[in-house]
């Protein structure tokens, strides 16, 4: 299977500091992966730090 992250990062807080953003999403959706099961399926959206919806990561059949 694949865990797959996709961040959109030309507009809003990412795209002013494309490093730092993706520095706290990393983190966030790093601590937060211990909640899900991980299995094909699983998946949620993911925030920037103004809490807008800037991508998804899901976990899929390889």
């Amino acid at each position: 299977m694949k865990f797959v992250l996709e961040v959109t990062v030309d507009d809003g807080a990412v795209a002013r500091d494309r490093v730092g953003e993706l520095e706290r999403i990393l983190r966030y959706w790093g601590g937060n992966l211990r909640h899900h099961a991980l299995e094909p399926g699983d998946g949620s959206a993911v925030y920037d730090s103004e809490y807008r919806e800037v991508g998804a990561w899901r976990v899929v059949e390889s």
